[in-house]
């Protein structure tokens, strides 16, 4: 896992994350977020979530995902918090130990359970 803080990136976007995962880099927007411990284990879900499917089939789920939310709540923000990988990442962000004890595609639960 690379970190990389690319700000351009992130200038290039209607609302920025404060970071992203594209395995196996972290993109960061600021410096100051390097030492951000819970946006790190946030970011390192998605890196696993994104290695046990091999890439590019996470992508099309996400996006797959985050299409039929947007569809549903009319929100971009709503939808974009309700993808089943961003769920599980946001739930388990605080919990530094999560990635030694979460299992493989946990984050099925996360799709067919309503919040």
């Amino acid at each position: 896992m690379f970190v990389i803080y690319e700000p351009w990136l992130f200038r290039l976007m209607a609302k920025p994350p404060q970071g992203m995962a594209i395995f196996p880099f972290i993109l960061i927007q600021n410096k100051n977020d390097r030492h951000d411990n819970i946006l790190f284990n946030h970011e390192k879900i998605h890196i696993r979530q994104q290695v046990e499917m091999l890439l590019l089939p996470f992508y099309i789920l996400y996006g797959l995902n985050y299409a039929f939310n947007r569809l549903k709540y009319k929100n971009h923000d709503l939808a974009y918090r309700n993808v089943c990988f961003e769920r599980e990442a946001y739930a388990n962000e605080h919990n530094p130990f999560y990635l030694y004890e979460r299992s493989i595609f946990s984050f099925w639960k996360y799709l067919f359970d309503e919040k």
